[in-house]
């Protein structure tokens, strides 16, 4: 009987830890609505328009993804240049509070 109580209460504390984490997930990544992050399709579209006019990028070889101002980048390049170059301009545009990059040098 009491194995069985042990049981359910770490059954109940688990089951009520991956509520709470979710909760916590849940609220970072909703943390703006389409008020308040309706300027990253802008930001979107000003990086990329920034980006084609660089002929030291490759073309449609990063991907930017905004998040709550904050700027990802991703994909495969042929030199730091490039990395250095997109970074630079994706911090430059207006509305852009951080950029993150995961672009690597393809060898």
């Amino acid at each position: 009987m009491i194995k069985a109580n042990c049981f359910r209460l770490a059954g109940s504390v688990l089951v009520l830890t991956g509520l709470l984490s979710g909760c916590a997930t849940y609220n970072t990544y909703n943390k703006c609505d389409l008020r308040d992050c309706s300027g990253d399709a802008n930001i979107t579209s000003e990086i990329q328009t920034q980006f084609n006019q660089h002929l030291s990028l490759e073309p449609n070889a990063i991907t930017v993804q905004p998040l709550d101002h904050t700027v990802y980048l991703y994909g495969l390049v042929s030199s730091s240049l490039e990395i250095d170059t997109a970074e630079s301009i994706a911090g430059e545009v207006p509305g852009v509070t951080g950029v993150v990059s995961s672009v690597a040098v393809e060898n």
